[in-house]
C-alpha cells in the first residue's frame, strides 16, 4: 500500500461560509465527512483536519500568505489511479465552483529507509 496526501483548495469565502455555519449546516458538513470515510473504509488512514493561517518561508524571512489549501487528509491505496476512485465523488468538490483536490504520493527516501 502506498500513502497519499490530500489537499483540499477552495477560495478564502468559502472557508470564511465555514465560520458563519449555523449548528444545522455544520452538522450537516459533518454528516458528509462521516459517509464519505465510511465509504473509502480503510482507504482513509486520516481524515485529517481544516488547516489555515498559513505563512509562507523564504531566505528573505517569514508573511503571511494565502495558499488556497483549507484541509487535509490522509489515504492509503495500491495505486494513485485508487487513491484519485477514494476522492473522485468528494463533497469538497460540490462546494464552491472553485474548489479543487490535489492527490499527492508520498515518495520514499531510500537514504532514510531502516
Amino acid at each position: 500500500m502506498k500513502r497519499y496526501i490530500v489537499l483540499y483548495l477552495a477560495p478564502l469565502s468559502v472557508a470564511q461560509r465555514f465560520a458563519q455555519a449555523t449548528p444545522a449546516e455544520a452538522a450537516q458538513g459533518m454528516q458528509l465527512w462521516v459517509d464519505w470515510s465510511r465509504r473509502i473504509g480503510t482507504g482513509l488512514v486520516d481524515g485529517g483536519k481544516p488547516l489555515g493561517n498559513a505563512r509562507r518561508i523564504t531566505p528573505a524571512g517569514t508573511s503571511e500568505t494565502d495558499s488556497g489549501v483549507i484541509g487535509m487528509s490522509i489515504l492509503q491505496a495500491e495505486s494513485m489511479d485508487e487513491a484519485l476512485e477514494l476522492v473522485g465523488d468528494h463533497h469538497h468538490l460540490h462546494w464552491a465552483e472553485q474548489c479543487e483536490i490535489v492527490v499527492l504520493e508520498e515518495q520514499p527516501i531510500p537514504e532514510l529507509q531502516h
